[in-house]
């Protein structure tokens, strides 16, 4: 049942979770497996081509260099990594499209977010501007005409450079993935206008949206699995409710520590 070559956004984020887990789990055991599985599968995210990927893999390393930073592999991938993303955004940027590709799909955030934590830790201030630019560029597209809520890009058929955007079915992941990139632009900045923009992007989960209905759950503690044009997907998968908690506990973390 397993694919031929695997999955590049699969390895990408299982690269973030490993790195998550050595740079700040304090359980041996846990270190243990993690470091083994980490170093094996840390070359092979320099053979994916997702840009996805590789913003997913640059995130898990940040995470293993806070603790391990004298480790000279996992920092030349984050700088080829890193310099791959970059490139992209100089080659596919324009006055109007200010973006890494062609199209915005899922997950759009973690690409200025990758931006952003490489810029810091390389010491890259091309870097850090691409990365705010670009998240500027996407919170201000991914806000409504009325109202001014947070409107993630829609999965059904997401967004072209001059095409038709679409507006569902609208996903808790890009809300995660927002939060988390504009609490990296606060930290860098010190600017509330971004620490602002994640608090508006969370309201998103509590009911502060298009279809004026929370998509977090409190009864169960889940979270559905997203918006249709006419109702909420009542299906509290893993992934969704992951997503509203990591929103939540970051931005507790954010006022405790900022």
């Amino acid at each position: 049942w397993l694919e031929a070559n695997g999955s590049d956004d699969s390895h990408g984020r299982a690269l973030w979770a490993l790195g998550a887990v050595l740079g700040r789990s304090h359980t041996p055991a846990l270190q243990s497996m993690a470091g083994w599985l980490f170093e094996r599968a840390l070359p092979a995210i320099l053979n994916t081509t997702s840009p996805r990927a590789w913003a997913f893999a640059l995130i898990g390393i940040h995470e293993y260099l806070r603790r391990f930073a004298g480790d000279r592999r996992a920092s030349q991938v984050q700088e080829e990594l890193s310099q791959r993303l970059l490139s992209l955004y100089q080659h596919c940027r324009s006055d109007k499209w200010r973006w890494y590709e062609d199209g915005l799909t899922y997950c759009n955030a973690v690409l200025p977010h990758a931006s952003l934590i490489c810029g810091q830790s390389v010491h890259s201030t091309e870097m850090i501007d691409a990365g705010l630019e670009s998240l500027a560029w996407l919170a201000n597209i991914q806000r409504a005409d009325k109202g001014g809520h947070f409107v993630p890009i829609g999965s059904n058929g997401f967004y072209r450079k001059d095409g038709e955007r679409a507006r569902f079915d609208q996903q808790p992941v890009e809300g995660q993935a927002m939060v988390s990139a504009c609490l990296e632009a606060y930290r860098i900045t010190l600017d509330n206008r971004w620490r602002m923009e994640a608090q508006r992007t969370f309201e998103w989960f509590l009911g502060r949206n298009d279809l004026n209905l929370s998509i977090y759950d409190p009864t169960t503690g889940g979270c559905r699995d997203g918006l249709h044009p006419d109702r909420p997907n009542e299906n509290l998968g893993a992934e969704s409710t992951l997503a509203f908690l990591q929103s939540l506990l970051e931005l507790r973390v954010a006022d405790n520590t900022l």
